[in-house]
């Protein structure tokens, strides 16, 4: 209750609640995670682990009901088709101009949003947590696109030509783009960097805001106790009337986050890729 943050960051286990092992004085429950290697095993990643299974899971049956040309039935199937094919014809081939450019990642793109996805909805089940909640996951993520961007920019235009491509052409007599050029080509790697540390950083404060801000309403509800029974009802009440309502705005968020963090990609991969 004096932070609310701490229910929120990664741990090296898992907390579950006391009484329903007999524990007494409202103490939770806890399950540490071993050490592999001397590597110490988090929840966040333990919860990415889960995330990767089931999509495994989920594609690989996917693949089966569409190998040789079948047609998948069932709303659930459907609606895992219309993402795919929303993502690839109105995010990835728009933002990279077309579809021999867009069909060579897509399955990067696929595989990023439903992670990101997973990892957000995963935050929901009560006594997890959203791995997107932690700034070693989505830098880890932006850092893929990062990694991707580069390697595509340098194979597409070769290792110089990708390089002295960042800065735009510019038609300025050769004694000021002595002094130019390079004070531009530091403003673009610099560039560069950011808007992948902000790919990062706006992941992880939406999906952090949210959960640190349902973890202080319930928070309430403890704070209140001392007030009388009324009180304490009634604040109850509203907490987790406000906590049910943001749930279901995390619904939206977490959906809406990884087409976000999938649409950037392919823009910031676009735009190495092609010239200014």
């Amino acid at each position: 209750m004096s932070s609310p943050a701490e229910h929120v960051r990664d741990s090296n286990c898992f907390e579950l609640p006391g009484t329903f092992f007999g524990l007494e004085g409202g103490k939770p429950y806890e399950i540490h995670l071993p050490q592999i290697l001397g590597l110490q095993l988090t929840k966040y990643m333990m919860l990415e682990v889960i995330v990767a299974v089931i999509l495994i899971v989920l594609f690989t049956t996917y693949a089966k009901k569409i190998r040789g040309g079948a047609i998948p039935k069932g709303r659930f199937w459907n609606m895992i088709e219309l993402i795919l094919l929303y993502l690839r014809d109105n995010v990835a081939r728009p933002a990279m101009g077309g579809k021999h450019h867009a069909d060579k990642f897509l399955p990067y793109f696929w595989t990023v949003f439903f992670f990101i996805l997973g990892c957000n909805l995963i935050g929901l089940v009560p006594w997890c947590g959203s791995p997107t909640g932690s700034i070693a996951v989505t830098a880890g993520l932006a850092f893929c696109t990062f990694a991707i961007g580069l390697v595509a920019g340098s194979k597409e235009k070769g290792v110089f030509g990708f390089w002295t491509g960042l800065v735009p052409h510019i038609d300025l007599p050769i004694y000021m783009m002595i002094v130019l050029w390079p004070l531009l080509f530091v403003i673009e790697i610099i560039s560069l960097i950011i808007k992948h540390a902000v790919l990062a950083i706006r992941l992880l404060m939406n999906m952090f805001a949210g959960h640190l801000v349902m973890a202080v309403f319930m928070s309430f509800i403890a704070a209140s106790a001392v007030y009388g029974m009324k009180t304490w009802a009634t604040v109850a009440t509203l907490s987790i009337g406000m906590c049910l309502f943001l749930n279901l705005l995390e619904l939206l968020v977490a959906l809406l986050q990884a087409y976000l963090f999938t649409f950037l990609s392919a823009l910031f991969i676009g735009m190495v890729i092609h010239e200014h």
